[in-house]
């Protein structure tokens, strides 16, 4: 696959990304494309999805946009299915499709709304890697698996224990199908955001008391952006990241640390 002297290269390379139709997901894609690779992007908004899909055709490769939303097991399987009929093969896989919680007291959160951010977030991402890690197993030839995780798992957040909960899972199942499928040349990695302007993180972002609390704390100066994960999809898409399995990729402009 691709050109052998540039590890990034991602010519004949298929890559599903979900929620790729905004934020996070959306810039992963175009880097993917940019770098050569065919790209099936999944949302739930036809339209969103069909503007997306435009802006990554600009890169020349082939990209095919699907309604799915993940945490239905049958719309899962049907869109894996199609995106490997169409492109004729995959080599790696996005877990990136989430929603946030309620933003309400945990004493007041309701066991509801705790499965609904499961349903997407746990379920959700169980079903698209599992279908994924299906499809290399059948080809024999190894691949990667990327869930986007948050912060949040190790950090916490004050209510936020759905969310929080959800992506502390998606690391542990990340880590669980690294270490089980490594034998068969399957890496697994989660990838952990920071505070990134995304349209899911904007309302907290911009207002006034994050601004005047948080923004200080970010080493950097800035919040991050979608395109500050472009590159690192492609790492972990090409074989340059053949021996870098089972982490928790932390990219968050130096907030943790500081």
């Amino acid at each position: 696959m691709g050109d052998t002297a540039n590890p990034f290269d991602l010519t004949g390379h298929v890559s599903v990304v979900t929620g790729g139709n905004s934020g996070i997901g959306l810039a992963m894609a175009d880097a993917l494309a940019a770098a050569g690779a065919g790209v099936c992007i999944w949302g739930t908004n036809a339209e969103r999805n069909e503007t997306a899909a435009r802006e990554l055709e600009k890169h020349g490769g082939k990209v095919l946009a699907l309604r799915c939303d993940v945490g239905d097991e049958e719309q899962v399987e049907a869109a894996m299915s199609r995106a490997v009929e169409e492109f004729g093969r995959l080599d790696s896989c996005f877990a990136n499709a989430g929603v946030g919680g309620g933003r309400t007291r945990f004493v007041d959160t309701e066991l509801s709304d705790f499965h609904r951010v499961a349903r997407v977030n746990v379920d959700g991402a169980f079903l698209t890697l599992r279908a994924a890690a299906r499809r290399l197993l059948a080809q024999g030839e190894g691949g990667s698996l990327v869930g986007t995780s948050s912060l949040a798992a190790r950090q916490g957040q004050p209510r936020g224990q759905a969310y929080a909960a959800s992506k502390g899972a998606l690391i542990s199942m990340i880590k669980s199908i690294a270490v089980e499928l490594a034998r068969h040349g399957i890496r697994a990695n989660a990838v952990l955001p920071g505070w990134v302007s995304t349209p899911l993180a904007d309302p907290a972002l911009q207002s006034e008391g994050f601004q005047r609390k948080v923004l200080p704390r970010m080493p950097v100066g800035r919040w991050g952006a979608p395109s500050d994960f472009g590159a690192l999809a492609v790492y972990l898409a090409s074989p340059a990241s053949a021996f870098h399995t089972a982490d928790e990729i932390t990219v968050d402009g130096g907030y943790i640390s500081f």
